[in-house]
């Protein structure tokens, strides 16, 4: 396969979609429907991709950037994404979202996943109805605690919340190896519906037990941190692709990044960041056609440590 940048893959896959000639090498079908997952709590369908808004949502006032980021929602939806994750953590992240999904028709039609990152029960609940205000929701689909702080208080809270109706699911948060161990007592001492925690093609602590703990009790798994904050893409740069990619339609290396997670049946939906629409398709077709077997996901950790 010839070494393609990210940008121009992009723009071949958009070709393909409208019908124009491209490169026998990059060809391939586009699926009618993104793959989806069960939320084990509820039975619901979710689409395997979403969109992760740390820094790139962050974007306050500027007019420019809004636009940019409405289009990338766009083009997200329309490729079968859902799920979008923000955080009071986020800078004014949340209240974009809520800005740019309120213009739209499809506003309904995503999936909105927020957090609490405080400590203490009033404090707690005050930050949860300002970023239900800031995101525009009556209800919010996913609340999560960030990073464990203040968990046990924040818990009740929630739980108590989703047996109002003001929230459908909750769960729970972190970004570092060292808190899978807490994370595993959580999911299996309190049952959260979600637990969102790191896992990349490089970094693969959650293998160990983890994703196991998670499928074991019926809880959904987000995974943020796929790129590890864009170091693999700084691994890959100017490398290619291997041949036998084209078989699971692999066509650029955030593909091949987000394949390989989405290959563990445990996990229900990755959330790469982006504030560029290019990209955000990219990262959408990772979620439509086959995705690697074990043996195909050892043959990828391989490649790459090869490179």
């Amino acid at each position: 396969m010839k070494n393609y940048t990210r940008r121009r893959v992009v723009r071949t896959i958009g070709a393909a979609a409208a019908g124009a000639l491209i490169c026998p090498t990059l060809a391939f079908d586009k699926p009618s429907e993104i793959r989806t997952r069960k939320i084990k709590s509820s039975g619901e369908d979710l689409p395997i991709v979403g969109l992760g808004t740390w820094q790139s949502f962050d974007a306050q006032n500027n007019t420019e950037l809004r636009k940019q980021l409405t289009e990338v929602l766009v083009k997200m939806n329309a490729n079968g994404g859902s799920v979008i994750d923000s955080s009071p953590m986020y800078g004014s992240s949340e209240k974009v979202v809520g800005d740019l999904t309120s213009q739209l028709k499809t506003k309904d039609s995503f999936f909105y996943a927020t957090k609490v990152w405080t400590s203490g029960k009033q404090t707690g609940i005050d930050q949860m109805n300002q970023s239900m205000q800031k995101m525009q929701r009556s209800t919010m689909d996913l609340i999560q605690i960030h990073n464990l702080v203040d968990w046990k208080t924040h818990m009740a809270t929630l739980n108590d919340m989703k047996n109002k109706g003001l929230i459908r699911y909750w769960g729970i948060t972190h970004y570092t190896d060292s808190s899978h161990d807490s994370l595993a007592k959580i999911i299996k001492d309190e049952k959260p519906d979600f637990a969102q925690f790191n896992y990349s093609i490089r970094g693969r602590h959650a293998e160990k037990f983890l994703l196991n703990t998670a499928k074991e009790n019926g809880c959904a798994v987000i995974i943020n941190g796929p790129f590890e904050g864009g170091s693999l893409f700084r691994t890959t740069r100017g490398k290619k692709l291997p041949e036998w990619c084209a078989d699971l339609g692999i066509n650029s290396w955030a593909q091949y990044f987000l394949k390989y997670i989405l290959g563990e049946e445990a996990v229900n939906c990755v959330i790469p960041g982006t504030s560029k629409p290019h990209h955000v398709v990219d990262n959408m077709m990772a979620g439509h056609g086959r995705l690697p077997d074990a043996k195909e996901r050892a043959k990828m950790v391989n490649y790459l440590n090869d490179l």
